[in-house]
């Protein structure tokens, strides 16, 4: 649903704290669409024994990212296999991360297609625009990568078209960044039902817990945040700190830089593209971040060291 805020999903402190007037108003929706969980009936060996369980699955269905302008049929920007939820968050996040949408102003209308049974979600996004969508960007090259995104040298090119470098003075406390990756955990309530779903969260500098979205990809959820932020009016994540689970690929820390994101962390490992568009763009990442210890990759000048 359009810039909902679940209780599980968002702090009741940031609900309290928003302000801002989304620029596109919440909708409401005919029909369900799609549950993040799914039951499923399983047989379980412990030690030896056995027995039947009722076990809960991470739900992963695709959908079908579309766009258009006034008087022009939608064209199929993109389709990605996702959970099902703050879908259109996800499609307004894909288009503003690959340079297709600049602000929540130029959307007109967001329309969902119909569930045609009434427990299967809607795999359909049409993204209507205030202007001429010109889908010439989406025929270029693309390489394939085990993120599921684009990959090469010609695509740091490809950001620079779209993304200045990020020039940002925040510092955050090393002992602050030591504790998000316990914060993202603790509010990854879907996760514990499932244990199959990646979490990436956006915290403020004092390590408080903004805003989450799980998704079984991780850039799916980091597209979820920043459709989250097109949506509500916001204009960068200038001081904000990105958290993802797993671990840091090109494909995130792009879709960071067009966030304007200057601190990046991840709990597992970076890839050396992910590094050289870290280094390029000016961002803060770290990597490794567990067990109160980090790898910092780039920039380490926002992070303070404390004895």
């Amino acid at each position: 649903m359009l810039n909902e805020h679940n209780a599980n999903e968002l702090s009741c402190d940031a609900q309290k704290e928003e302000k801002r007037a989304p620029l596109f108003p919440p909708t409401k929706e005919k029909h369900p669409r799609g549950r993040q969980v799914v039951p499923a009936h399983i047989l379980v060996l412990r030690n030896g024994a056995r027995s039947d369980q009722r076990d809960w699955l991470a739900a992963e269905e695709p959908l079908e990212i579309r766009a258009c302008g006034p008087g022009q049929e939608p064209v199929s920007v993109a389709v990605t296999m996702r959970t099902p939820g703050h879908d259109q968050e996800l499609a307004v996040g894909f288009l503003y991360a690959e340079g297709l949408l600049r602000s929540g102003k130029e959307i007109s209308a967001i329309d969902s297609g119909p569930a045609f049974l009434q427990d299967q979600p809607c795999n359909l996004v049409t993204i209507r625009l205030t202007h001429a969508f010109d889908p010439a960007p989406l025929k270029r090259n693309f390489y394939a990568t085990s993120s599921c995104g684009i990959c090469g040298k010609a695509s740091l090119e490809q950001i620079a078209v779209h993304c200045a470098p990020v020039f940002s003075d925040c510092v955050l406390s090393s002992s602050i960044l030591a504790g998000l990756p316990t914060a993202l955990r603790q509010a990854q309530h879907v996760f514990d039902q499932t244990g199959g779903l990646h979490a990436s969260g956006l915290f403020d500098m004092s390590g408080r817990l903004v805003s989450l979205r799980e998704d079984v990809g991780r850039h799916n959820a980091v597209d979820k945040l920043v459709g989250q932020m097109v949506l509500t009016g916001e204009t960068s994540f200038a001081e904000r700190v990105l958290l993802v689970s797993g671990r840091m690929s090109f494909e995130i820390m792009q879709k960071a830089a067009m966030a304007r994101v200057p601190i990046v962390c991840a709990v597992s490992a970076p890839s050396s593209l992910a590094v050289e568009t870290a280094q390029r763009f000016r961002m803060t990442l770290v990597g490794f971040l567990r067990d109160q210890s980090f790898n910092v990759y780039s920039h380490p000048e926002r992070i303070a060291l404390e004895s």
